[in-house]
């Protein structure tokens, strides 16, 4: 056994940690004492090549290399694994500068269909916290980086003392110096980030960094951080000892990106030293695999999924998400920013193309022009075939690197009224268009404001809006191929008491977000809610003698929505809770359909018609239990496999609403009350879901046990709806 960095996904920590040393009051770039540390260390790795007490070791790695995709604007969903491998390399060093690593181990699951190759130094780890020069991805994606502790890294970084840390190995103690490093010229390609340095012999105990944009080589390149942490190995040397790399690429053909991750998790152990390894074991590439037969022979432990560490699946590992904070603060945004450019935008692919039963068909577009600095303008349009309309948005923009952003924005569009969306709305549009069925609820908003976006950290996010608003009801236009279309909530209520519906409105709503993350006892959590005041004016048609004021008809109105899972093993609970509530301020006029909280559909009430449940107040919880269950496996080409193994979800859900009392009474005397009111109470219902290999489509039969029904859903999976 020795000391080491205890490997922990969350910060910066050592395993025997005991004491906080001091902190500098402020950092001073290139004072003299920060020149030689950094000298020292750079003088240090040039002697530890040569140093007659280690001249070759041969350790053991363990490591996982995963490919995730991450879908939608802003990416706000968690990335999702598309492919893992695990890996156990044979690892041997050599002075003065001889590699070698052997895989004689290697195992993959495919999640998705993917013909993803590696480059082969993903396949491995870094050795001697990279040479002089730095290169990654066999050149392709960066090369010819000068390393900070090198000759010539020596005239092209700055460097800083930012604090100092007090660890106690071996019964005594070891300081080690955050170094900051940050290049002289930004606009060539360099390193951002910091080395920890022992300054009693200028070892470099660990290294965090990230790359200027004029490093990329690839212009798909998003980001590309690596951690390099490393372990005291008796009482002299710093070898290698946890190890990560998380590589972003995403498409710039649409506003709406696809990105790409790679991450790599190593950690390497068993170290032996001074074996007389022969020099012909070094020859030919560094990273090699060793034959077929003996990688299969290797031993694993469990599955894959079950031994992958359970951030990898979280929006960014905590270490990354420090990496890449500390280099916008660092260098300019503009050192880490795309280039100005021109692209296609768009929120989904149904941007492009839906179908409704107020607009019939509608087709779209939408462009974003980036001016650099964080500015941007985003135009978006469609035209409706049956209500004959043009619908758009623009927007102009501006955000920085660490999250603050604000917006300016005009919107002739639709808002929908539902709590969550019950269906993708690419499914949405088959079935609107073939059997009427239209699992939406929209009124028309025609008007201004400006937005506020604040990330609070990698996984929250604050977002508020202000606006001033014409807010009108909806009239069906379209048909379907049965020929019927049901008419939508609020046109129904318009029909009633038109005085309603149609009004003006000043709007302000703040929304919070929080990425599925690791939470309590090993949950992956994620939540939204949101909290809307609404102060609306009588409409000019109406004389409304109750009102007091212009602005007569106040509303607040709070929802929100959590999701917690829990895998165990190769199964997993999850749960979802769903909710509003709503205050009004002018009890002499009925809330507006838009107002109420709604529930009924595959997702908020399973069992039940769609927006058949609604109050001024209610909560609705979901409770599955999702198993594998064996399926027919066959190849896909080039694409890989399909797994022999499907998943099935039953479920209960229950719904809990408030009985409003009575009917609804409007603000014209001469309008019929609206007593179309459902029930207060609970409305429990059962069922089971059945997500196909991949968890690319999913099918549902539920049954309501309360006036309800037997339902029957199928659509893509829930992680794709953003997209589609």
């Amino acid at each position: 056994m020795y000391p080491v960095l205890a490997p922990r996904r969350g910060a910066f920590c050592f395993l025997a940690l005991v004491t906080l040393a001091g902190a500098a009051s402020a950092q001073a770039w290139n004072d003299p004492r920060s020149r030689a540390l950094v000298e020292m260390a750079t003088a240090r790795r040039v002697e530890q090549l040569a140093d007659t007490g280690l001249t070759d070791y041969r350790a053991d790695a363990h490591g996982y290399v995963t490919f995730l995709a991450q879908l939608g604007e802003g990416f706000p969903t968690p990335p999702k694994i598309v492919k893992a491998d695990e890996l156990a390399l044979e690892v041997y060093w050599h002075a003065p500068n001889l590699s070698k690593q052997r895989i004689v181990g290697r195992r993959d699951t495919l999640l998705l269909p993917t013909d993803i190759q590696y480059h082969r130094d993903h396949l491995g780890i870094v050795q001697n916290n990279f040479p002089n020069i730095i290169r990654i991805g066999e050149g392709d994606e960066v090369a010819d980086v000068p390393h900070p502790l090198s000759p010539t890294g020596l005239g092209e970084y700055d460097f800083a003392i930012a604090d100092s840390f007090a660890i106690r190995l071996a019964g005594r103690d070891i300081n080690v110096l955050e170094v900051k490093v940050r290049p002289k010229d930004d606009r060539k390609p360099r390193v951002i980030g910091a080395v920890y340095i022992d300054p009693s012999g200028g070892q470099v105990v660990r290294m965090a960094f990230n790359f200027t944009r004029a490093a990329f080589l690839d212009a798909q390149l998003e980001d590309l951080a690596i951690v390099l942490e490393n372990g005291l190995v008796g009482t002299r040397f710093w070898l290698p000892r946890r190890q990560e790399i998380e590589i972003r690429r995403s498409g710039t053909w649409l506003d709406y990106p696809v990105r790409g991750i790679i991450r790599g998790r190593w950690e390497i152990s068993n170290y032996r030293f001074n074996l007389q390894l022969p020099t012909p074991l070094f020859t030919g590439p560094e990273i090699v695999q060793a034959p077929l037969a003996e990688q299969q022979r290797h031993e694993w432990k469990g599955l894959i999924l079950d031994s992958l560490p359970p951030d990898v699946r979280a929006a960014s590992d905590a270490d990354i998400a420090n990496v890449q904070a500390e280099a916008r603060r660092l260098v300019r945004a503009q050192a880490l920013a795309h280039a100005r450019q021109t692209v296609m935008s768009a929120r989904g692919l149904s941007d492009f193309a839906r179908y409704n039963r107020i607009e019939g068909l509608a087709i779209g577009d939408g462009v974003t022009q980036r001016f650099g600095a964080g500015f941007s303008v985003t135009a978006r349009g469609r035209y409706g075939v049956d209500d004959k309309d043009v619908k758009g948005e623009l927007t102009l923009a501006w955000q920085n690197p660490s999250g603050l952003g604000l917006r300016l924005f005009g919107l002739r569009d639709f808002r929908d009224v539902g709590e969550v969306q019950e269906r993708s709305t690419a499914m949405n549009s088959v079935a609107a268009q073939e059997f009427g069925s239209d699992y939406t609820d929209p009124y028309f908003v025609r008007g201004f404001g400006c937005g506020l976006d604040v990330a609070q950290s990698a996984l929250t996010r604050w977002r508020l809006d202000a606006s001033v608003e014409r807010q009108n009801a909806l009239t069906v236009h379209a048909t379907s191929v049965t020929g019927h279309c049901e008419p939508t909530f609020v046109d129904i209520v318009r029909l009633v008491d038109r005085s309603t519906f149609d009004r003006r409105a000043v709007r302000v709503a703040a929304v919070w977000d929080r990425s599925p993350s690791l939470w309590l006892l090993g949950t992956e959590l994620t939540t939204h809610a949101e909290l809307r005041a609404v102060f609306a004016s009588k409409p000019p048609f109406e004389a409304c003698p109750q009102c007091e004021s212009q602005w007569a008809h106040r509303t607040v109105r709070w929802s929100f929505d959590a999701r917690v899972e829990r895998p165990f093993g190769t199964q997993r609970l999850a749960t979802r809770l769903t909710g509003g509530f709503l205050n009004r301020y002018q009890e002499r006029r009925s809330p507006r359909g838009d107002e109420f909280v709604y529930f009924g559909g595959p997702i908020s009430a399973p069992g039940y018609e769609y927006h058949s449940l609604w109050s001024d107040r209610g909560v609705g919880g979901h409770v599955e239990w999702q198993f594998p269950i064996p399926f027919f496996p066959f190849k896909l080409g080039r694409f890989g496999r399909v797994p022999p193994r499907a998943t099935l979800a039953p479920f209960v859900h229950d719904v809990a609403i408030r009985h409003l009392g009575g009917c609804v009474s409007f603000a014209s005397a001469s309008a019929p009350d609206f007593c179309g009111l459902p029930a207060g109470g609970m409305y429990p219902s059962v069922g089971v879901g059945l997500l196909t290999p991949f968890e690319l489509i999913r099918v549902d039969v539920a049954r309501g046990l309360r006036r309800g029904r037997w339902t029957f859903s199928i659509d893509v999976s829930r992680d794709f709806w953003r997209i589609l």
